[in-house]
């Protein structure tokens, strides 16, 4: 497990933080337990986020986001051929939820339908999120979930 986190050094000045974000990332290779471990980081990321830069989430956010994660890697895990990444970011404002695969299939996006199973995830990634992007890069594509911060 690869895993990066990245913020203002203890005893450094506090920078402009409108450039600023904190970070998190980690490569998974749909082993058993990914999910579960991307959930963990994700959950360690809100919790320095809280911590470090004050940001205050909603009744709901942190599941939501939460939620999210699972859903997106779930989604990178079933489709894609070959390990994939989580990207966390955030300041106090908002938090990004980036996953990148190797596929270049974008995901298909269906009217909400009760009766039809499967193929919610990105459906339910939708209503949680303020903005979703799905887009094509050069080793698959990379889908990415926003979400504002309360204030």
């Amino acid at each position: 497990m690869n895993e990066q986190v990245t913020s203002r050094p203890a005893g450094c000045p506090c920078p402009d933080r409108s450039t600023e974000v904190l970070h998190s990332a980690e490569v998974f290779d749909g082993e058993p337990g990914c999910i579960a471990q991307a959930r963990a980081l994700a959950d360690r990321f809100l919790v320095r986020l809280a911590a470090e830069w004050l940001a205050v989430f909603g009744e709901h956010t942190r599941s939501d986001l939460l939620l999210a994660v699972s859903e997106l890697v779930t989604n990178a895990d079933r489709y894609s051929q070959g390990p994939y990444l989580l990207e966390l970011e955030g300041t106090a404002e908002r938090v990004s939820v980036t996953v990148y695969d190797s596929s270049t299939a974008l995901p298909l996006f269906y009217s909400p339908d009760p009766a039809r199973p499967g193929g919610h995830g990105m459906e339910i990634v939708v209503a949680l999120c303020d903005r979703l992007t799905a887009e094509r890069v050069p080793v698959g594509k990379r889908i990415r979930a926003e979400f504002e911060l309360s204030s």
